[in-house]
């Protein structure tokens, strides 16, 4: 988080405050990043809110530029600016989708997550981080190296998140239920299947000082889990890694972080492996 220079912030044009310009200039104020403030719109001029946004953000001592764009839909718009702009997070306000019209079309905010080249933090909620809650959602039952990787860059998000607001760090991974049949002994009970989880943890425990206290191992699905652990702990962000998962086996199935992006009650900050942020800005950049 440290290490952003420049944040696409995707304002709504309404004459209420911008939460998602609010989160980002929490963070703009601790890493010193730029904001490019970007309204989405092919048929109204907003040149003169984008022109009061901007000199009230220089006055308050932050780089910033603005520009109202469309390019075909709302999420390559985004993209297309995020590119142009080389901006290394894009902050957006997340609106509940209806669920018919999900069941029916991919929502603008998947296919975002699932082709933005860049991290993306939905903005869901007005409460404060100050002080508050931060979940990191990782799954260590996945141990190849590429998934150890983003586990690392989650929890690595998280605790800057928590450092920048003064608050805590939880880590949550949730694993899979018991089964006599399963080939490998450690998966059939529930404490070897616990206890391997919290040796795959130890690591990063160690490196971000989480006591076990702040690290939760539960039993069931992740997308039930994770918003029902940041209910609990009245999480203020849910960090979370998706795949990117596209084509028909994504809209049929959806990543964790799709599916519990309208369960969470807390802001959602949605980070990829290294590699397909790599593959992704290679298809943006080719336009394919």
């Amino acid at each position: 988080m440290q290490a952003i220079r420049s944040i696409l912030v995707v304002i709504e044009p309404s004459p209420n405050e911008s939460l998602a310009l609010k989160r980002a200039k929490l963070i703009a104020g601790v890493t010193q990043a730029h904001l490019h403030l970007l309204i989405c719109d092919k048929e109204h001029d907003h040149s003169a809110l984008l022109s009061v946004l901007k000199a009230s953000l220089l006055e308050d001592g932050h780089s910033v530029t603005t520009e109202q764009a469309w390019n075909k839909s709302l999420h390559e718009t985004i993209i297309d600016v995020q590119q142009a702009e080389g901006c290394g997070l894009v902050v957006k306000q997340h609106f509940h989708d209806n669920p018919l019209k999900k069941a029916l079309l991919t929502p603008e905010d998947w296919k975002l997550l699932r082709q933005c080249p860049s991290p993306v933090l939905l903005v869901k909620t007005s409460k404060p981080w100050t002080g508050g809650t931060i979940l990191a959602a990782i799954d260590v039952g996945n141990n190849d190296p590429e998934h150890r990787v983003l586990h690392a860059s989650i929890v690595d998000h998280g605790f800057d998140i928590a450092h920048l607001a003064k608050a805590q760090l939880h880590v949550i991974s949730a694993h899979p239920s018991p089964m006599l049949s399963a080939a490998d002994p450690v998966f059939q009970l529930k404490e070897t299947i616990e206890a391997r989880y919290r040796e795959a943890c130890k690591a990063f425990q160690a490196e971000f000082d989480i006591d076990d206290d702040h690290l939760h191992i539960e039993e069931g699905p992740a997308d039930v889990l994770i918003p029902h652990i940041a209910q609990k702990l009245q999480a203020s962000v849910t960090v979370i890694g998706t795949v990117a998962r596209t084509g028909f086996s994504g809209a049929l199935i959806g990543n964790t972080a799709e599916v519990v992006l309208d369960s969470l009650e807390s802001d959602v900050l949605v980070l990829k492996p290294q590699e397909i942020m790599d593959h992704l800005e290679e298809l943006v950049t080719s336009g394919k």
